[in-house]
């Protein structure tokens, strides 16, 4: 991608923003306002839990989907490379925001574990905690929708949920943010439920902070996944094996590439860096074997995912590096 690309305007940049962290953020604040009307009204340790939760999901996914769109800014000639990992910066950001919630979120348990406090308004706390989950529950499935489309996985009906499992982590950061977080939000919604319920038809008070601290945990899992992910992302990651066979089988493809040298792929947001050297047959001239190293490259650019190509050429030695598999691809 060459570094003096034209910046695309403002509205097209919000267009290219990844729409599962900015409905999330629209979803999230709405259940945020609705929980702490709820948890004023009765005093449910559990909805105030819950509603922190809320808060700093709806906090961090709009701070993550600004973040999105500013990655989508094209390179200029003081980052030639691009704005892929501004949102790892962002997502890091996110984190020390949930860090905070949660901190406040298992405060408030022990409070409630020591001071139990006994919660009114059942309807109000089952009618809130139901639309929570809804609501959390529609955009966790966006969100895995979005993990198989990313990681151009095929999947239809349940079958999305266990690709989405599996192929999280080549989803871009902000699609894993919110996955993790709606995860652990629809999780949370549903142990709030309980502890409503119980805590109403039964003596049992404390499973008010339990729950409470529990969800804290959860969140702080969540802080420690996605910190985690986004710290790997800022350091610079291979991409996975799956995408380096696909690149290698477009450059084996060309019928004048004899081997691959060398191949390195850097996975950077849900944007792939590749850099290699190939080797040409033989007898080639070099205007012949630059035209087959820009044949070959615009062919790994028609790939939306790979932004930056950059391939060196060598004649081919006569040692295969590169063996094909029976799919078509290869491997070192």
């Amino acid at each position: 991608m060459s570094s003096t690309a034209e910046q695309p305007g403002f509205w097209q940049l919000v267009k290219k923003g990844n729409t599962s962290s900015g409905t999330a953020a629209v979803g999230n604040t709405g259940l945020a306002i609705a929980k702490g009307i709820a948890a004023a009204t009765t005093g449910s340790g559990a909805m105030f839990a819950s509603m922190m939760h809320s808060i700093a999901d709806a906090i961090n996914q709009a701070f993550v989907f600004g973040g999105s769109v500013l990655a989508e800014k094209s390179p200029t000639k003081r980052f030639p490379t691009g704005f892929g990992r501004v949102i790892n910066i962002f997502c890091m950001i996110a984190v020390l925001v949930v860090t905070i919630m949660a901190y406040e979120t298992i405060h408030e348990g022990f409070e409630l574990l020591r001071h139990p406090s006994e919660s009114k308004g059942f309807w109000l706390n089952v009618g809130v905690l139901l639309l929570s989950l809804a609501v959390d529950l529609l955009v966790l499935i966006k969100a895995m929708k979005e993990i198989t489309h990313e990681a151009r996985v095929e999947a239809k009906g349940m079958a999305v949920v266990s690709a989405a499992f599996r192929n999280v982590g080549r989803a871009a950061p902000p699609t894993r943010l919110v996955f993790y977080e709606d995860l652990v939000a629809t999780t949370g919604a549903l142990l709030a439920l309980i502890a409503v319920v119980v805590t109403s038809l039964t003596s049992f008070e404390l499973l008010d902070g339990i729950s409470s601290i529990l969800i804290g945990f959860l969140m702080v899992g969540v802080a420690f996944r996605v910190g985690y992910d986004n710290m790997v992302g800022l350091i610079g990651v291979a991409a996975p094996k799956d995408v380096e066979e696909r690149v290698a089988a477009i450059i084996i493809a060309d019928p004048q590439v004899a081997d691959i040298f060398q191949l390195r792929i850097i996975q950077e947001g849900r944007y792939y860096h590749v850099d290699g050297t190939i080797e040409l047959v033989s007898g080639l001239s070099l205007a012949d074997a630059d035209d087959i190293k820009y044949r070959v490259r615009d062919s790994l650019m028609a790939d939306t995912n790979i932004v930056d190509v950059n391939l060196g050429i060598v004649e081919d030695d006569g040692i295969q590096r590169w063996q094909p598999v029976p799919d078509g691809t290869g491997k070192s």
